[in-house]
This record gives C-alpha cells, sequence and structure tokens, in this order.
C-alpha cells in the first residue's frame, strides 16, 4: 500500500547531523510516510550512524557516485509513491507536527501547489540565532520575484503531480536549484507558506565572500535568463540592482564581523523554548 506522504532527503557528507535529522521524521505524529535517504557519493561514512533505526519506512540508497543535489531529488520524484512529496535535508530538524500540520492545510487548501513553513534558524551547536526570513501568501511570496523567492527550501511540502511537473533543472544551478524551480513555476502554481515555526534550518558559521558572490552571480544568471524570456525587462533591472544591493550587504556584514544574515531581532522566549523542547526530546532519543 502506497503511503500518503514521500519525505526526500538526499545525503552528502552529513557528518553528526544525520540522526537527528532521521530522528526528527521518526517522531512525526503523523506516522504514514515513506523516507528515502539518497547518498549522494558521500565520503565521511554518515549513513552508518543510522544503520541501526530499522523502520521500514526507510529506504537507503547508495550507488557511490556524485550527481548534484538537483538530481537526486529527481530521482526520489520518481521513486515517490506518495500523493504528496516533502523536502528533508541531512542537517535540519523537523518538528513532531510537521507533516501533521502540512498535510492538513494542503488537504483543505486544494488551490496550494506548494507549502512551505516558518522555520528558525540554528548554529552548529543547535543554538536558536534568529527566525528564517518569511512570506505567508502567495502574492507576498511572488510580489518580488526579482529580489527571490523567501519559502525556505527543505520545507517545502506538495502534491507529488506538481514536483513530477515542474521538476528541478538538472544540472542544477550553484546552491539555486529552489529558486531556479520558483522562478520558472510560480506564474502556473499557488505558494503558501503556514505562519507557524515547524522546522530548524542549520545554518553554518562564518560569512564566505567568495561562496556568497558566486550563489547570487548564479540567480541572477537564472533570473536574467528567466525575465529576458518572458520580456520583463524592469524585473531584470530591479534583478540586477538587488544582486548589487546583496553583495554590498555580504561586505558589510564580513566587515562587521556578523553571519551573511542578522536573524536576532525576530527571536522570542517562546519561540526558543519551543525549539528547546523539540532538541532535548531528539536527544534523548538518539
Amino acid at each position: 500500500m502506497s503511503p500518503t506522504v514521500t519525505i526526500a532527503m538526499p545525503v552528502f557528507n552529513a557528518g553528526e547531523y544525520l540522526r537527528l535529522s532521521v530522528l526528527s521524521i521518526l517522531s512525526q505524529t503523523f506516522s504514514d510516510w515513506e523516507l528515502i535517504i539518497l547518498d549522494d557519493g558521500s565520503t565521511d561514512g554518515a549513513i552508518n550512524s543510522i544503520l541501526d533505526l530499522k523502520d521500514e519506512r526507510i529506504l537507503i540508497i547508495h550507488d557511490g557516485r556524485n550527481k548534484g543535489l538537483a538530481a537526486r531529488l529527481n530521482e526520489c520524484i520518481d521513486l515517490a509513491r506518495g500523493e504528496y512529496f516533502a523536502r528533508m535535508d541531512q542537517d535540519d530538524i523537523a518538528y513532531p507536527r510537521r507533516i501533521e500540520m502540512q498535510l492538513k492545510y494542503l488537504a483543505s487548501h486544494k488551490e496550494v501547489d506548494l507549502l512551505a513553513t516558518k522555520a528558525i534558524a540554528i548554529d552548529q551547536v543547535g543554538m536558536a540565532v534568529g527566525v528564517m526570513p518569511f512570506n505567508l501568501t502567495h502574492g507576498e511570496i511572488c510580489a518580488k520575484p526579482w529580489r527571490g523567492f523567501y519559502l525556505v527550501h527543505p520545507t517545502w511540502m506538495g502534491r507529488l503531480t506538481w514536483f513530477k511537473k515542474f521538476r528541478y533543472l538538472e544540472p542544477g544551478p550553484y546552491l539555486c536549484e529552489d529558486q531556479e524551480l520558483l522562478v520558472r513555476s510560480y506564474q502556473d502554481s499557488h505558494f503558501a507558506s503556514l505562519n507557524e515555526v515547524l522546522f530548524a534550518y542549520r545554518v553554518r558559521n562564518g560569512l564566505s565572500l567568495t561562496k556568497n558572490f558566486k550563489i547570487r552571480w548564479t540567480l541572477l544568471r537564472v533570473q536574467y535568463n528567466f525575465f529576458v524570456k518572458h520580456r520583463k525587462f524592469f524585473f531584470l533591472l530591479l534583478s540586477i540592482l538587488s544582486f548589487k544591493f546583496k553583495l554590498l550587504l555580504d561586505i558589510f556584514n564580513k566587515l562587521r564581523g556578523r553571519g551573511s544574515a542578522n536573524f536576532g531581532n525576530f527571536l522570542d522566549n517562546q519561540v526558543i523554548q519551543k525549539w528547546n523542547g523539540v532538541i532535548r526530546a531528539l536527544v534523548n532519543k538518539s
């Protein structure tokens, strides 16, 4: 019998974080899912840390090859048996009610193709450092496509038919697989986000100007191709201005010794306490 939800987790050198990430899926209040863990040629042996988690709903695949995130996600889409398809990253944490709440929303909002959730940012040791940028409605999410779409990628969940229709571009643009798919699909889709923190997104320490430049340049090229194709030249101009502004902001943050984003002002005690309860429960299970 096919599961209701397929959860896709491509893995590449996940290290110490993989076990807690998988445990967060095993701790979901909604249980009718399958988890596809597709190893993308890892060399750190992280998969060994979860082999004792015996559960027939988990499928681990490794072929020894390194194909990249976009290719592996497309493979997961092809392997998926669920009506719904959900993303999960190897080092992030899903709150216990994440799948339940997203499924409930999608079931009652048939017009929504892709649903995200609000997410906190956590550092390498699991400390909450802020809330990821977010928008809630389709209108808000797509209001400024030249800026990008605030829809945290590993929180995505939608109908499998939507993912099969649009798929990920291969080879995936450098760390912009999600933004490429969103800009390509937003005019023919309906997006939304839950107004509740149901996910912890791990942000690595430090800010690499070189890496950020490559990401932002890649995104600008994605936007250029789309806006020129659709003759949205004013949007293209705005995307160029946004690119320059973000580069200046990166340099400013680097000079001040800050990370690439400052989330601290968005945290409150209730959010922190909820996260502390989630991670404490997972650590006890590990």
